[in-house]
């Protein structure tokens, strides 16, 4: 017989539905919204159903994850109940008349994941009450550890947005990772760990802050997503070794990221580096 999952009071399992009421609202982004007691991978799942015509506004969350995947091919797991784990659904490039929005131009879709890391720290700040910042292009670094991962993958005209938070991991539960080591809200001295509040916070940060996007044709600067990410990127004004994916490495300061999401390396030469993918190590 499986384990009930209010064996471990610490870790309450999420009720889809309390958040369909709060979150599926008329003409508000999202559609429908499947928790799972556990899965493979909801990246997997989500581009299933995108496959398949699913509309954009889809989020299936799940309690276990058993076959998540970070940034080349990295594992991310967590234990039942202890993080947040879901992947979204958007098609940035269909126009939307019944909300005024024009397809985004492809080009663009590079903010996605900046754009869900921006709603992402709002949402800790808001309701578990702990610094937090951005490592560039997709980690949330919580007292200086590595709490959360973005990955987003595009699949035919849909782009998948893949989110993985640690709430109350244990440290003994806590996965290898490179670069940064890891950690949880609750680790970190969160003043609240309840998952429900930190979900309903990051989605609706995500739907406002992608509407805002959308309106203005995938214009970050436009939208102040460029500036809201500078603000809180922990990334930018750091000495760092960029790995890059071909295999080479660029080093030097980090000095802004541009109105494409690229990040912007300074070599000892004064040359200005553009890297629109990467394993970023800070330095200093």
């Amino acid at each position: 017989m499986p384990a009930s999952p209010y064996t471990d009071l610490d870790r309450p399992p999420l009720s889809a539905r309390a958040l369909d009421r709060a979150l599926l609202t008329p003409g508000g982004l999202w559609t429908r919204i499947d928790v799972r007691a556990e899965t493979g991978s909801t990246n997997a799942d989500v581009a299933t159903a995108a496959a398949t015509g699913a509309p954009e506004g889809l989020v299936v969350v799940a309690e276990q994850q058993a076959a998540g995947r970070g940034r080349r091919d990295r594992q991310w797991v967590s234990p039942p109940r202890a993080g947040l784990t879901l992947s979204i659904l958007l098609r940035p490039g269909e126009a939307r008349p019944d909300r005024g929005w024009p397809a985004v131009a492809p080009g663009a879709f590079s903010w996605l994941p900046l754009l869900a890391g921006v709603a992402l720290l709002e949402a800790v700040h808001r309701v578990a009450e702990v610094e937090a910042a951005l490592k560039w292009p997709n980690d949330l670094v919580v007292g200086g550890g590595k709490c959360a991962g973005i990955l987003a993958e595009v699949s035919g005209d849909a782009v998948i947005v893949g989110i993985g938070l640690n709430v109350t991991t244990r440290s003994e539960e806590l996965p290898a990772t490179t670069g940064l080591p890891p950690t949880s809200l609750r680790l970190a001295g969160a003043a609240a760990t309840d998952r429900d509040p930190l979900l309903r916070a990051l989605l609706r940060g995500m739907a406002g802050w992608y509407a805002g996007w959308r309106e203005a044709d995938g214009d970050a600067e436009l939208s102040g997503l460029l500036a809201a990410y500078r603000r809180g990127s922990d990334t930018v004004g750091r000495q760092v070794r960029v790995l890059l994916p071909g295999g080479g490495e660029l080093a030097g300061d980090a000095t802004a990221v541009d109105d494409g999401g690229q990040l912007v390396i300074r070599t000892a030469d004064g040359t200005d580096h553009r890297v629109s993918a990467g394993d970023v190590l800070h330095v200093r």
